[in-house]
């Protein structure tokens, strides 16, 4: 007999069933070394050329799909391409990230925000650079790690970043947060913060999972840097 989710919650609370938590690391703590190395650019097959091709960078004129001028070697890409069929359609989902109807500043505050909650250095350490490259001040983006209480913020923002937190924490955006955004962006850009905070949290997991390590001259965390719950 096939139960529903409600009907198995009700059997698992009237027999007290415990579930044995799952053993966690700590989550300041990077893995010792990569579960998944990158793919050298010199073992890049017609597949995997394709799958890196479809990724557009958001300041790229380089349209999805076209030839690539020569192999990057970006270690985020010598991981996807161990898989291209996953790589190419994970990244036509990613190119609508890039160009949503989000601005490029709201975009990175919500990514910047998620990859710090979540310690994953790499996803920090690329949307920093991206933030800066679009003109986020260095004190804007400390504030990012502060969080939505940070006095640099104005209501917009912090209505922003909140929405990323009750992500990053319940999975769910609580009503007076929605309300506070409503107040800011159109129905789309609701669905589309939705969508970005999904997409680089999954990303986070993915990077932390299997060790992907910064790309050579990448500076990562700031030294010391604490995370949002102390983890250092």
């Amino acid at each position: 007999m096939t139960r529903s989710l409600a009907e198995v919650n009700t059997f698992c609370a009237n027999r007290s069933v415990k579930f044995a938590p799952g053993r966690r690391r700590e989550e300041g703590t990077p893995l010792s070394e990569p579960r998944i190395p990158p793919r050298p650019t010199a073992d890049w097959d017609a597949e995997a050329d394709a799958a890196a091709a479809a990724l557009r960078h958001p300041q790229s004129t380089r349209k999805p799909g076209e030839p690539l001028k020569e192999r990057p070697a970006s270690h985020i890409l010598g991981i996807f391409n161990w898989h291209p069929d996953l790589a190419s359609a994970f990244f036509a989902f990613n190119n609508h990230v890039f160009s949503s109807t989000l601005s490029p500043r709201d975009r990175e505050l919500a990514t910047i925000r998620i990859a710090w909650l979540r310690r994953a250095e790499y996803e920090w350490a690329q949307h920093v650079r991206m933030a800066r490259r679009i003109g986020l001040p260095d004190e804007e983006i400390d504030a990012i790690m502060a969080g939505p209480d940070s006095p640099v913020w104005g209501p917009r923002d912090a209505a922003l970043l909140r929405s990323v937190d009750e992500m990053a924490a319940d999975r769910y955006v609580s009503d007076d947060t929605w309300k506070q955004l409503s107040e800011h962006f159109d129905r789309k850009q609701l669905m589309d913060l939705v969508f970005t905070v999904g997409c680089y949290d999954l990303l986070a997991m993915a990077f932390r999972t299997f060790g992907l390590e910064l790309d050579p001259g990448l500076p990562g965390f700031p030294p010391a840097a604490a995370g949002p719950e102390g983890d250092s």
